[in-house]
């Protein structure tokens, strides 16, 4: 690394940290418990300490959680992980991971996006991760890089159908819509199209504890 980029990538990390507290003081006004933590690891760490040996934790469609290892942290402690990301599952054994994740006792997942007065934007093809984060009987954690913060919910919804969904097609392959081949939304109307149920929550709901540990680095699409 040389010294403009070593300069940077501490000019960075303090950008960051304001941007993130910022964030964090939002959200805890509006009912969630958030904290900042500086890096992913540090992160996965504090939520597997949080998470009792023994409890099931339903982990739905999130490259985040999967790139900062939790999967692996929890099992290792003793936690059962339901997700639906296997390849060799059926469609009958897909549904039923969908109803494993949702009963679970605690719900872990990041969000598209993120607006810097703290409300979350998602949208879904089959409608289970935003089932799960609009409401559930377990506890709920967000998990959010700091690549996901938008100034406004326009840009938020821009950057759910510009910046993430694109990639999120890639991965998923086999879906013949405009994105991914263009690298940018058109709003279609193909019979593939993927996003199909928006959930916009602007406060925390009633009656549940949700966590929400953004990070400062930039994490999933």
């Amino acid at each position: 690394m040389n010294p403009m980029q070593e300069k940077n990538k501490s000019i960075w990390k303090d950008v960051h940290k304001k941007l993130g507290e910022s964030v964090v003081k939002a959200l805890n006004a509006k009912g969630y418990k958030a904290y900042y933590f500086s890096s992913s690891e540090e992160a996965a760490k504090e939520i597997a300490n949080m998470i009792p040996p023994g409890s099931t934790v339903g982990i739905p469609g999130t490259c985040t959680v999967r790139e900062m290892g939790l999967i692996e942290l929890l099992s290792d402690k003793g936690c059962t992980t339901h997700h639906h990301w296997d390849p060799n599952l059926s469609p009958e054994e897909r549904k039923a991971k969908f109803k494993e994740e949702l009963m679970s006792d605690y719900y872990i997942t990041s969000t598209n996006a993120l607006t810097i007065d703290g409300t979350f934007v998602n949208i879904d093809g089959t409608g289970n991760r935003i089932a799960g984060m609009a409401w559930g009987a377990n506890k709920l954690i967000f998990v959010v890089g700091i690549n996901k913060i938008c100034p406004d919910l326009d840009s938020a919804l821009k950057r759910v159908h510009n910046v993430a969904t694109p990639p999120n097609v890639t991965r998923l392959g086999g879906y013949d819509v405009p994105c991914a081949k263009l690298g940018y939304c058109v709003d279609c109307n193909s019979p593939s199209r993927v996003c199909r149920a928006t959930l916009i929550l602007e406060r925390a709901p009633f009656g549940r504890d949700i966590y929400v540990f953004l990070i400062g680095e930039n994490l999933g699409y």
